[in-house]
């Protein structure tokens, strides 16, 4: 039997059983409207669907939750910054393949807010991808000669131009280079 991942339906926990390494980004939800999270809902539908369509038959049935849920998208966009923010715990494994990957996921999250209501963009989800993305911005430099283009792309075809500005900022000390 193929283990399922928690329902993102699910009661979260409240801050004071919270556990510290989980992104304090989660605590969003219990105040988002329900037009919001009914729209989340079919944004993480359309997204499973993509994701079961990826996998061996025999795997679909056990597959019930998106793994880039939009929930685990702010997670993982929260995680980032949280590591950019220490300074990067020298115990903690981060290859340049999973930056990469999270600058994408925070591609997403552009894609998942434009397909919300407008409610969301103006309400607590908004406010907190504003808020994570003004610490990742006073957690990394800019880098407007691409230096990290050799390693970090974007999964996009976008002209350089129009990507998003986190894709032309690189963390104070880049620890794949240590």
């Amino acid at each position: 039997m193929t283990p399922t991942r928690r329902e993102s339906t699910e009661t979260l926990p409240s801050e004071s059983s919270r556990n510290p390494a989980e992104p304090q980004s989660r605590t969003v939800w219990e105040a988002l409207s329900p037009t919001v999270l009914e729209a989340i809902a079919r944004c993480d539908a359309e997204r499973l669907e993509v994701e079961r369509s990826r996998v061996a038959p025999h795997l679909r049935e056990g597959t019930t939750v998106p793994v880039y849920s939009v929930v685990g998208r702010f997670a993982s966009w929260e995680r980032l910054i949280r590591r950019l923010e220490s300074d990067w715990d020298d115990d903690d494994f981060y290859p340049v393949s999973a930056y990469s990957n999270d600058l994408d996921s925070r591609d997403a999250l552009d894609q998942v807010m434009r397909a919300l209501p407008e409610e969301a963009g103006a309400g607590p989800l908004g406010q907190l991808l504003a808020r994570l993305d003004a610490r990742f911005r006073a957690a990394t430099l800019p880098d407007p000669e691409r230096s990290l283009r050799p390693w970090v792309r974007p999964t996009s075809e976008l002209p350089e131009g129009e990507l998003g500005e986190w894709w032309g900022r690189k963390p104070v000390r880049i620890p794949w280079a240590d």
